[in-house]
Formats: structure tokens, sequence, C-alpha cells
């Protein structure tokens, strides 16, 4: 069992993971071993997670899960397979931690006046910058 955050825990039977030849640091061995990571992990399809919770993280997550509700975590920075596996792994606890965090609520905060005041006096040097530029000289013969 994986601990998410305390409480929630996801079943290491819901993960699968693949390996494939990595792009990453291996020198001549990167072309002969399959040392990336990739870590498949099925939202919808998960028996950990309530249906709101699913909902949560396929929102948080829009744009790692895919259209089948898939979230996949790659790794291929490190030199071998089992430290691209360990650092999968720490990659969806984080992601998965982050979509059940509450964000903090926006405070409302008003404009200070020497700002205020900067931007207008910004918008008066433009101002004239402009009516100077439209004013018509006029030409005597």
């Amino acid at each position: 069992m994986i601990e998410i955050i305390p409480g929630l825990g996801i079943s290491e039977r819901e993960l699968s993971f693949s390996c494939d030849r990595s792009p990453g640091p291996g020198g001549q061995n990167v072309n002969k071993t399959h040392t990336r990571v990739t870590l498949i992990f099925d939202v919808n399809g998960s028996v950990s997670l309530s249906s709101q919770q699913k909902r949560r993280v396929c929102d948080a997550l829009a744009g790692r899960v895919s259209r089948e509700g898939v979230l996949r975590v790659v790794s291929c920075k490190e030199r071998t397979q089992l430290a691209n596996r360990r650092a999968a792994v720490n990659r969806f606890i984080e992601l998965i931690g982050q979509a059940f965090q509450t964000p903090k609520p926006r405070k409302e905060t008003s404009v200070p006046a020497a700002a205020q005041r900067r931007r207008l006096n910004g918008k008066l040097q433009r101002s004239a910058v402009k009516q100077l530029r439209r004013e018509k000289v006029a030409v005597e013969d």
C-alpha cells in the first residue's frame, strides 16, 4: 500500500510499469538496456479511490490524465531501472498528493495609492505625447 496523504492509500497492484530504452544518461549502456520507466495508473478503474476522489484527481491533473482516465508518469533521469522506478513512484505520490491539497483562499486586496498614482501619471504623460503629435502646424507662404 502506497500512502499518498494520511488516510488515503493506493494499492501497489493498481500500478503497472513498462520499461523502454532511455534517452537519458548511461553512456553506451543506454543503447542496450531498458532503463526508462513508465508508471501507469488507471484513475477511473481504481478501487482505492471514491468517485469524488477520482473526479478531483482527473480535474487537478487534467493535462496528464488521458481521455480514458489513465495517468502516466515517466522517469528516465537515473541510470538504472530500479532508480527510475522509485523516482516514478515518488513523482506519482507527489502528483496525487497535490491533487488533494485545497488551495489557499485568495485574500482580496486593494491597489495601493502610490501604484494608482504611478499608473495615472503614466497615462497622463502618454496622453500628452499623443496630444503633441496631433497638433497641426500652419504653413504660410
